[in-house]
């Protein structure tokens, strides 16, 4: 039976199951380390990037200081809300969000909240 995954998604999670079983990652510990500890872990898995360990840090770990700066949404409901004149680069979406600190998961949240609501541009 299909599951419906791609080639290249059955080899990520294949790369996760085996870094997961040889104890190269150790999910239940992930929540100890700092968050560049927890990039470079959860990266060094193949098919996990950047964005992807943000979103885990986000959603699973609940760390309250992460911010997404990959993130397309993230991105563009900052340019709407400061009335940018172009998506904020990755850098000037961390400059713009220093004052943020500490709370800017909570910022993303908000960011990808307010995108529900605004009109198509």
């Amino acid at each position: 039976m299909a599951a419906g995954l791609s080639r290249a998604k059955v080899a990520f999670l294949r790369s996760l199951a085996e870094h997961i079983l040889s104890g190269e990652l150790e999910l239940d510990r992930l929540g100890e380390l700092s968050d560049e500890e927890i990039v470079a872990e959860l990266t060094a898995v193949k098919g996990v990037g950047v964005w992807t360990a943000h979103m885990f840090m986000i959603f699973e770990l609940g760390r309250r200081d992460v911010l997404a700066v990959g993130d397309l949404g993230i991105r563009r409901a900052a340019e709407r809300a400061y009335g940018l004149p172009d998506l904020p680069s990755a850098d000037e979406l961390t400059e713009l969000a220093k004052p943020w600190a500490p709370h800017r998961s909570a910022a993303c949240l908000l960011l990808w909240h307010s995108l529900q609501n605004a009109p198509a541009a």
